[in-house]
């Protein structure tokens, strides 16, 4: 089939004006052939590359397409676009975080419903997220550094330990082991004299313990008697009978009974003296005018008679 002149210089004149387009574009910056869905964050460094995925929840939704260091405020704005399904508020935010292990950064967008709804253009808010890699090397950082600390202090440590050893003073290590041995050897010496005295004196600690345990069976045995002996009607008995003999003792105070009333009637008592004074007095005559009161006569003679005062009475 051949074309006529007609239609190639019309297809001609089409590219013409399609190339002008394209260029004229290109000259203003613009690339007709990339996506029009493009977005832009700001980060204080930068540690991305182009056509880094760009992922929302995992999912790979976009691509990296520029990256630009702002001269003005110190800052590199990231390009990058989007899926034309994906919506998302201007109050989502683009966080940079390790794609893997073996290094590389990626983009991920924290979607967010409220507010305005982004659109292509916008710069949105960005956070760096510490990965595992960034994460271990700060804590190696650390431990190092904790390492460091720690050899210092052993190197103190062992230098302190060898001036003690060193040390000839009285108070260094070398006296105080050789004062320990010293020591040591004197308990050594005690205790082979405790050993020796028990030896010889096994026997009698022999009999010392049997009649220790003798005992200890006859202890046994007054324990078990004193159980059977009924030790508590014992008791109660004992207290019955003090019982008792308060309530007597009471009565006897009280002036009660016989033993009571000699106790405490007070006319008994003065006759009872009188008593025994006449009676002292009546033995102490008797001792001196015993022909008073004894008479005695083989041949009946009649007997003298005396009166109160002891003076005879003649008939």
């Amino acid at each position: 089939m051949k074309i006529s002149k007609e239609v190639k210089t019309g297809i001609l004149v089409l590219l013409g004006i399609i190339l002008f387009i394209f260029g004229f574009s290109y000259l203003k910056g613009k690339n007709l052939l990339e996506s029009t869905n493009i977005y832009y964050t700001e980060f204080n460094y930068n540690a991305l590359s182009k056509s880094s995925l760009v992922t929302v929840k995992g999912n790979s939704v976009g691509k990296i397409t520029d990256i630009i260091y702002d001269y003005k405020t110190g800052k590199t704005r990231v390009a990058f676009f989007v899926n034309e399904q994906l919506k998302f508020s201007k109050n989502s935010i683009v966080r940079m975080y390790e794609t893997g292990l073996m290094g590389g950064n990626g983009l991920a967008i924290i979607v967010s419903d409220e507010g305005e709804m982004a659109k292509p253009g916008d710069i949105l808010q960005s956070e760096v997220e510490v990965g595992l890699v960034t994460s271990l090397s700060k804590n190696f950082s650390g431990l190092s550094t904790d390492l460091n600390s720690t050899l210092k202090s052993t190197d103190t440590l062992m230098s302190s330990l060898n001036k003690l050893v060193t040390d000839e003073s009285s108070k260094g290590l070398k006296a105080t082991i050789k004062e320990l041995n010293e020591t040591l050897k004197s308990f050594k010496n005690t205790s082979n004299s405790v050993n020796g005295l028990i030896a010889q004196n096994d026997d009698k600690i022999a009999e010392i313990l049997e009649k220790f345990k003798t005992t200890s069976n006859d202890l046994a045995l007054m324990t078990d008697e004193l159980k059977d002996a009924n030790i508590g009607n014992t008791v109660e008995t004992l207290k019955t009978t003090l019982t008792n003999l308060n309530g007597l003792l009471e009565k006897v105070n009280n002036g009660e009974g016989s033993i009571g009333k000699l106790l405490k009637d007070e006319g008994l008592y003065n006759n009872l003296e009188g008593a025994t004074l006449q009676l002292e007095q009546l033995l102490e005559d008797m001792k001196l005018n015993p022909k008073r009161y004894v008479h005695f006569s083989l041949f009946g003679k009649k007997a003298k008679q005396y009166d109160a005062e002891g003076n005879e009475i003649k008939n």
